[in-house]
């Protein structure tokens, strides 16, 4: 190992504690950097100038399926700052390695509305535009006002807008070319004072269940807080990396020919004249919520969720994730695709 004030380079380092569904495998070279300045520097190493470069942020949004050649980079970088402020809303700068939950919770805690129904979700920052995260009605994408990343080919740090960006459902321009950009730092615009949104997934009536009727943002925080933790194993608790599947996008004219076969299938409206369907839904109508391969597992708690009861490796849970998607495709004609990044 290698020690610098703002990084460290392990030959062969060991990425079991640094992924969520706790998966044994080693990265040729591991790089833990605690200042964006850096990245360029340690790039730019003999023994890794060569080398194809993963980033890493929490480690909760990866299958690590075997030990991974090249680098795997984990940014550590923290910080988060107002760098301006105008009238009802305001931008803030934060470092792509903070944690999400702690930001979203800062953001509350400072006045701000808009990422509640974010809480609880793990990872850091710097994920957020690359995976456009997003739960409860609400995407990151929406607060995104640019991204900042060291673009590998140029030899650059660049700056992306939000229109930049090319954000998608669960997809960012970062998620299609991982090994050009690396994620360095997130402007967000917060408002002080925003819709709420109340009409997805529950959210009204568990603050009916609290008792809250003129709810707050604080108020929907700790409502979706509290399904997700009902509903959610905990990555503390079990291997996982949160939902395992995308909600598949269809047009409605798809949607009708799938509820000439299925009248129950749920749906959500989204963008438009498409519609979400229910991946969990689908695995569940499967047979599939529960299943088991061994230690590779699905939860019994939510169907789209794939467990590692302990000791399972990532080959087994990635055998155990192509079983549903191909169960689900032969049923449905529906081909899931994975949330996580798949190594």
């Amino acid at each position: 190992m290698s020690v610098a004030d703002d990084f460290s380079l392990t030959r062969a380092g060991s990425l079991t504690p640094l992924n969520t569904f706790r998966v044994a495998a080693r990265a040729e070279w591991l790089a833990e950097v605690r200042d964006a300045a850096e990245v360029p520097r340690v790039l730019g190493r003999p023994e890794l100038r060569d080398l194809p470069c993963f980033a890493l942020g929490g480690g909760s949004n990866v299958l690590f399926v075997h030990d991974v050649p090249g680098l795997v980079l984990r940014l550590a970088n923290r910080g988060v700052a107002i760098v301006e402020e105008g009238g009802e809303t305001a931008l803030v700068r934060v470092a792509a390695g903070e944690n999400w939950d702690r930001f979203v919770r800062w953001s509350l805690e400072a006045g701000f509305e808009g990422l509640e129904n974010l809480i609880l979700i793990p990872g850091s920052v710097g994920a957020a535009p690359i995976q456009n995260i997003g739960a409860y009605g609400v995407e990151a994408r929406e607060f995104i006002a640019g991204v900042e990343a060291w673009d590998g080919e140029a030899q650059a740090s660049v700056r992306f807008d939000n229109v930049a960006c090319e954000f998608g459902y669960r997809d960012s321009i970062f998620k299609h070319r991982p090994n050009r950009y690396i994620v360095t730092g997130v402007d967000f615009r917060l408002p002080r004072r925003r819709p709420l949104r109340l009409d997805y997934a529950g959210v009204l009536q568990e603050l009916k269940a609290m008792g809250v009727r003129q709810p707050t943002a604080v108020d929907v925080a700790r409502a979706v807080e509290t399904l997700r933790r009902r509903k959610l194993p905990d990555p503390a608790q079990i291997g996982n990396a949160g939902s395992f599947f995308k909600n598949p996008v269809v047009s409605q004219t798809e949607l009708a020919a799938f509820r000439e076969r299925c009248p129950e299938m749920p749906a959500h409206a989204y963008g438009g004249d498409h519609f979400k369907l229910s991946a969990a839904w689908l695995i569940d109508a499967c047979g599939l919520k529960g299943a088991r391969a061994g230690a590779a597992g699905i939860s019994d708690r939510h169907a789209l969720v794939l467990v590692n009861h302990g000791g399972a490796t990532g080959e087994e849970l990635w055998a155990l994730a192509t079983r549903v998607r191909e169960t689900v495709a032969e049923r449905f004609g529906v081909m899931l695709e994975p949330e996580p990044v798949v190594i």
